[in-house]
């Protein structure tokens, strides 16, 4: 199964960033990618107005044209995620959308986990114009290859992974608009480590440069085996990368190195609350 991880520098020109996002995707499908994943917030990114300005609701044109696209070109589309507007809830969503060839919606994933943290001194509040979602979501490709679906700071969550992989996922999407620091630091560390404990792959697709003055993501778009292994990285420029997922090889690693066979349930409790220093 060949697939594709689209990079973009998204800014708060829809119709700018839809050009881009088509051009890029239509070459991933070209080279034979049967399943593309666009970064996070690709119809729009860039601060709080930017974000509340170019929010869609789930039939605007975005995602009109992510399901036209899929059912052109043939292929499933993870359609990163964007700013969505839901009717009746006065703050935002950010939502990922998987489309099948046949345009068709197959599953829409809400971010679970705002990104609400201080990075070298710059303060996120995602929290201020999005709403959390409550479920995590398992979906599934035409050729019945199991997705789980998640948006960036969701990869700090292993429990998360974990729960996806148990209900059946076979591969992680990971659309995001990483810091250049986290990019930098944390980035690949936090990919490699959710392919291996889960056994999964993990198609990362990362924004990259400047969204406007003082917004920048760090790009390293990467696709990862489950053995964590590095099979394709984006260069740092708008592009695509591609690379075929074993799944043989995958359900070989499964058997033979049962780490999700051998959990024990029974052993694990959740405590009360975390501890952290203060």
């Amino acid at each position: 199964m060949r697939v594709a991880a689209v990079q973009l520098t998204s800014t708060a020109d829809v119709e700018g960033n839809l050009e881009r996002a088509d051009r890029l995707t239509r070459a991933a499908a070209a080279d034979g990618a049967q399943l593309v994943v666009l970064p996070e917030k690709w119809t729009a990114l860039g601060r709080g107005e930017a974000i509340v300005s170019g929010a869609q609701t789930i039939d605007g044109s975005a995602i009109s044209w992510a399901r036209d696209a899929a059912r052109e070109l043939g292929i499933d589309l993870v359609a990163g995620s964007f700013s969505e507007r839901v009717p009746g809830e006065a703050l935002l969503r950010n939502t990922s959308v998987h489309i099948g060839p046949d345009g068709e919606l197959r599953a829409t994933y809400r971010k679970v986990h705002m990104f609400d943290v201080v990075v070298e001194g710059t303060v996120y509040r995602e929290s201020e114009h999005e709403e959390a979602g409550e479920e995590l979501v398992v979906s599934a490709t035409a050729d019945g290859v199991e997705l789980g679906l998640s948006i960036c700071y969701d990869v700090r969550f292993p429990e998360l992974y974990r729960i996806l992989a148990i209900r059946g996922a076979r591969v992680f999407t990971v659309p995001a608009a990483f810091t250049v620091p986290t990019t930098r630091d944390h980035w690949e560390i936090l990919l490699r480590a959710r392919a291996i404990e889960d056994q999964a792959f993990v198609i990362a697709a990362n924004q990259i440069g400047e969204h406007e003055p003082g917004l920048r993501s760090g790009g390293r778009s990467m696709i990862v085996d489950p053995w964590g292994i590095v099979l394709a990285h984006a260069p740092d420029r708008e592009c695509h990368i591609v690379a075929d997922l074993d799944l043989e090889a995958q359900a070989r690693i499964r058997r033979d190195l049962p780490a999700l066979a051998n959990r024990r349930p029974t052993a694990y409790s959740w405590p009360a609350e975390a501890r952290v220093a203060r």
